[in-house]
């Protein structure tokens, strides 16, 4: 493929201006779908065992969780995808832990949802709040580094909180809401490795003024330590079952009062913003093609439905002036000194110290020789490098 030419995937929406590295077939379909099939593939269970494979996975977790009060730590953020795995956990009949990261930019929306799950559900929640001068600091970091991935920093805490939480409360089994069918399609620019603990520590101390004493970390070895000695596992359950979005949003709506914010993960503002501003004003990214592609190769809208969305602004213009003037309020910038930051020559995150560029050649020495003695190495070992 001649890549001065532009090109558009025939079966989603992604193109050669969303990401360097894509390519196409002799079909014109991009590498997106056709990794996008093998893990669909791969991690999807279909109509075919799909029953006795998802009734093994919940009766090995009532097991675990027998006699303990809880059996498994569920996070929820208020958002469609793990709202309705919580509906579908209390089918189940497990007996989550429900936890809850409040890093500042709960909409009051996402607030409201999280109380109505939690008042139809019957669930206990756990709220954890980050020190909000502390984050405030690193997302302050993360702008000045001039990355593209903002949300890598309420990521990792996320995954951190959940993994010392279930630690904690001896629970053997997360109940995670990521899911192939509609989060399976994602350019590898656009995002970085949410486990790269060095990657943050090493922008927040170029560009932070204050110490992180609190904030939720997850190290290497420590996540080496949870996985293969504690043996926690993360279980991606949405994918044992049939989970259509439109459906999904139905359902929570009828069943818990639920009420849609109007984009994926819009439940935080910062993230709404990030999304709907930031990424498409400083790196030439509409995460919306992304999601709409997912969509695509999961069979849940058609490829002319996906551009006709495209089509219709990515920010309503009263949002985006009420939520500008409120992150920049919330982050004390003024309009002059955030614009510089938009401003700032776009750098990669693998410029700055990074596990996959600092220690990853002794990781990898590290996982050659112990993977002989366990078979939980390379889930490990994949789940840093894919950033899940």
């Amino acid at each position: 493929m001649n890549k001065d030419k532009h090109q558009i995937c025939t079966r989603c929406i992604l193109d050669t201006s969303d990401e360097p590295s894509i390519n196409f077939d002799e079909h014109g379909v991009c590498n997106y779908c056709i990794n996008y099939d093998k893990s669909a593939a791969e991690f999807i269970f279909r109509d075919e065992g799909r029953e006795e494979k998802l009734h093994q996975v919940i009766s090995k977790i009532k097991s675990c969780g027998k006699g303990k009060k809880y059996d498994c730590v569920l996070g929820v953020s208020g958002g469609v995808d793990s709202t309705f795995l919580a509906y579908k956990v209390k089918q189940f009949g497990l007996r989550p832990l429900v936890v809850h990261l409040d890093n500042g930019w709960n909409s009051e929306l996402a607030v409201k949802n999280i109380e109505g799950i939690l008042e139809k559900l019957g669930f206990d929640l756990y709220t954890y709040v980050i020190d909000w001068e502390e984050f405030k600091d690193l997302q302050l970091s993360f702008l000045k580094a001039s990355v593209i991935d903002l949300e890598v920093t309420s990521d990792h805490a996320i995954f951190s909180c959940l993994h010392r939480i279930a630690k904690e409360n001896k629970i053997k089994y997360i109940i995670s809401g990521f899911n192939i069918v509609t989060e399976g399609v994602l350019p590898v620019s656009w995002r970085w490795h949410k486990l790269d603990w060095l990657n943050i520590k090493s922008i927040h101390k170029r560009f932070g003024t204050k110490k992180l004493k609190t904030f939720p970390r997850l190290s290497f070895f420590q996540l080496n330590y949870f996985m293969l000695a504690l043996k926690i596992e993360t279980v991606h359950l949405l994918n044992f079952i049939p989970y259509e979005k439109t459906k999904a949003k139905e359902l929570i709506t009828n069943k818990l009062g639920w009420r849609d914010y109007g984009g994926k993960h819009y439940e935080s503002i910062i993230t709404r913003f990030y999304q709907g501003y930031i990424l498409p004003t400083k790196f030439n990214v509409d995460k919306r093609k992304a999601h709409l592609s997912t969509l695509i190769c999961s069979g849940q809208i058609t490829r002319n439905e996906a551009l006709q969305e495209l089509e219709k602004p990515i920010y309503d213009s009263k949002q985006l002036k009420s939520d500008k003037e409120f992150v920049l309020k919330k982050f004390g910038l003024s309009e002059k000194e955030f614009n510089s930051l938009m401003a700032l020559p776009i750098k990669r995150h693998d410029e700055y110290p990074s596990y996959l560029t600092k220690h990853y050649i002794y990781h990898e020495k590290f996982f050659k020789a112990i993977r002989p003695f366990t078979k939980a190495t390379k889930s490990v070992y994949n789940i840093f490098r894919q950033g899940k």
